[in-house]
């Protein structure tokens, strides 16, 4: 990001301080993120932009005695890809789709695992700042403050995160979480859980909130499990609070979390899904080759990794239409085996 600069001649911003880039992108009409990306490369904006940019940077006398950037240091021709785990298949899908269009873009990606922690997700991603032309976070970990800072001083796209005005593409639990609810309520379930992800998950929140309106709806008792993990060591944990419940049925943060429970409750000689029925959420690869096969409700994980990453590369060619642009695609139900009948000789649960 270019820095702050006080004109010769003692011309100074708005605010009556120094001029800054915030200044500028005011006064052009665009994104400080914009200003940014025109001073220090100016080749992938477009002519239009970037002459508003300079023309308003001439206006306000911002960086008057400073040669351009030469290319031998402007940002290179990347986009980094923070995850929070790279060892979960629901990443698998992201990772492929943003590289494929990437590639396409002629840009190469810079991949960060991140391990669920917010403060190496912070530290990687000011790293990135300085060897990438921008940045995709799935699913992120920072604050909201965090994220809104990092959003102002490089390209970003959120996915799973709408809480701090930037660009974001969400996975919509809705009408899948919606389709789940019908289908377990028709097989006699009046008592459901939802085995919660991290608790400071975006997503996790927004797919409660969807499970509790959907409840109300059908009229079926909801209980909040966890939080948990989502990974499969924590399916052990999650199986037995589930049992102790004695929910009948229940929705799954992930995949992982729900094949974990599996593995869980048939070592404790629970029948899924005649003592109780399982729903998981993603459909990642080899969620049909449980046992049993696991019902879930289907993402399109790499639909949503490809408008995220166009949606990046119109930011980083100047399209003032893609600085605010937030994208949702639908989910819905895939039956397999792991849901059933409620137990009719058990009407309060599996306890």
């Amino acid at each position: 990001m270019a820095s702050e600069y006080v004109p010769q001649g003692g011309r100074v911003g708005p605010e009556g301080g120094k001029v800054t880039l915030r200044d500028v992108a005011n006064v052009a009409g665009v994104a400080t993120s914009t200003v940014s990306r025109v001073l220090s490369n100016p080749g992938r904006i477009s002519p239009k932009t970037a002459a508003a940019v300079m023309e308003a940077a001439r206006q306000l006398g911002y960086g008057a005695d400073k040669p351009p950037v030469a290319a031998s240091v402007a940002r290179p021709r990347a986009v980094a890809l923070l995850v929070p785990d790279i060892a979960n298949p629901f990443y698998f899908d992201i990772i492929h789709g943003t590289q494929e269009q990437l590639k396409a873009a002629g840009y190469i990606q810079l991949l960060v695992n991140t391990e669920e922690s917010a403060d190496l997700e912070q530290a990687a991603l000011n790293s990135m700042m300085s060897s990438s032309q921008g940045v995709i976070l799935a699913a992120s970990r920072l604050s909201t403050d965090s994220l809104a800072m990092a959003a102002s001083q490089v390209p970003l796209v959120a996915l799973n995160r709408n809480d701090a005005d930037v660009p974001a593409v969400l996975i919509d639990p809705s009408f899948g979480v919606q389709q789940a609810f019908q289908h377990l309520v028709s097989l006699d379930h009046r008592r459901i859980a939802y085995v919660s992800g991290p608790a400071h998950s975006w997503s996790s929140q927004w797919r409660w909130q969807v499970f509790e309106e959907a409840a109300r709806e059908h009229q079926v008792e909801a209980v909040r499990l966890g939080p948990y993990s989502p990974k499969q060591t924590s399916g052990a944990a999650a199986a037995d609070a589930l049992i102790t419940s004695r929910a009948t049925a229940c929705l799954a943060f992930n995949d992982l979390l729900a094949i974990g429970m599996l593995r869980r409750l048939l070592t404790r000689g629970v029948k899924v899904p005649e003592d109780v029925s399982i729903v998981g959420f993603d459909d990642i690869f080899g969620a049909d080759f449980c046992n049993p096969p696991l019902t879930t409700i289907t993402a399109p994980i790499e639909q949503a990794a490809r408008v995220a990453t166009s949606m990046l590369l119109k930011r980083l060619g100047g399209d003032p239409a893609a600085e605010r642009q937030v994208s949702q695609l639908p989910t819905y139900l895939t039956v397999r085996e792991s849901t059933g009948v409620a137990p009719s000789a058990r009407a309060g649960g599996i306890g």
